[in-house]
């Protein structure tokens, strides 16, 4: 069976050696094929119509699709509720997991059922703070962070028990990741905080969004100096800019965001800068794909998810291939660009 293969929703993929999960997204990365993943932006709504319509604009070009768990604490629908629903058709979800809202004994509970439903990956975050967000009054919680809930999830699916020391009968099997910011301040400390959620339990890494690609490289030069590249998956995020004023706005306004003068520069010199900030994300995909230790992007385009497909098959990263999406084998697939 090759590794894109999906079987009727409902019946999983058998576990192959060396992996943790049966998902499609573990075995694109461990086939050694360029991963790509995107976010959905969880709807204001209790329709399952409104996730699915969210869902399709990404068929055939991503392998799998994060499921937002609060972002910047603003309410939505939840990501275990996202990932029900993106698991009844097959889709490859990951459950975003933060440690803001809910204890460790919830948290515990949304492992063993996220993974219950079929959700194969999980990404392990700390979590906004709750003044960033539309309920300032919330209560947060914090019981965890990162690391804490990496090495809670890890215990439950590699040592049977919840970190009470209570045994489970049937372990989740989950691929487990975290995030990182290869540009954010101190740069000297990323490195080693990633060798850290790596140490806690984390198999793969989303990054924050990445235009400096020179700090980029000597983030991964570093990754490789700590003999970290064989251990964990590294996925780059990226994302089209709209205009020099929105890069100029998340610069100043997003903890860690790191984007120089002269990509603002090049947008504001732009006849169509929508068009130019998606022409910048192909080149940086195109640059990230060839820098040693890289296994794959996490295209995130806030409000403009439409515009996901056409980056990605201009970046020809896909090399050709169609990742499985509903109804994929009976639909024909259009030529697809490769690199």
């Amino acid at each position: 069976m090759k590794f894109e293969d999906e079987p009727v929703p409902g019946y999983p993929l058998p576990i192959l050696p060396g992996h943790t999960s049966p998902g499609r997204f573990e075995r694109v990365l461990r086939a050694g094929s360029f991963a790509v993943t995107t976010e959905l932006a969880p709807p204001d709504s209790a329709d399952p119509e409104d996730v699915y319509r969210r869902a399709r604009v990404f068929d055939g070009y991503v392998d799998a699709i994060n499921a937002t768990d609060g972002s910047g604490a603003n309410c939505h629908m939840s990501s275990l509720a996202v990932c029900a629903l993106l698991t009844r058709v097959g889709y490859a979800p990951i459950m975003q997991i933060s440690c803001r809202d809910k204890n460790r004994i919830a948290i515990q509970g949304d492992i063993l059922g996220g993974a219950a439903m079929g959700v194969c990956n999980m990404l392990c975050l700390t979590g906004d703070g709750v003044q960033a967000g539309d309920h300032p009054q919330a209560k947060p919680v914090f019981d965890l962070d990162c690391m804490s809930l990496l090495e809670i999830a890890r215990t439950l699916r590699d040592d049977h028990h919840f970190q009470s020391g209570r045994k489970i009968t049937f372990a989740p099997r989950v691929f487990f990741g975290a995030a990182e910011n290869p540009c954010g301040l101190p740069h000297a400390w990323r490195a080693q905080r990633l060798a850290k959620k790596v140490a806690a339990g984390a198999q793969f890494i989303q990054t924050q969004y990445v235009y400096d690609i020179a700090l980029l490289k000597g983030f991964m030069r570093e990754i490789e100096d700590l003999g970290l590249l064989g251990q964990v998956f590294i996925l780059v995020g990226v994302g089209p800019l709209r205009s020099a004023k929105t890069a100029d706005w998340m610069r100043k306004n997003v903890p860690g965001m790191h984007i120089p003068d002269a990509i603002v520069a090049r947008l504001a010199g732009a006849k169509d800068q929508a068009k130019e900030g998606r022409d910048l994300c192909v080149e940086l995909i195109q640059q990230v794909r060839e820098i040693e230790g890289v296994h794959g992007v996490h295209v995130m385009a806030y409000r403009q998810e439409e515009s996901v497909a056409e980056i990605v098959d201009r970046s020809g990263v896909l090399n050709g291939r169609s990742p499985w999406y509903p109804g994929r084998d009976s639909i024909p697939v259009p030529e697809r660009a490769a690199s």
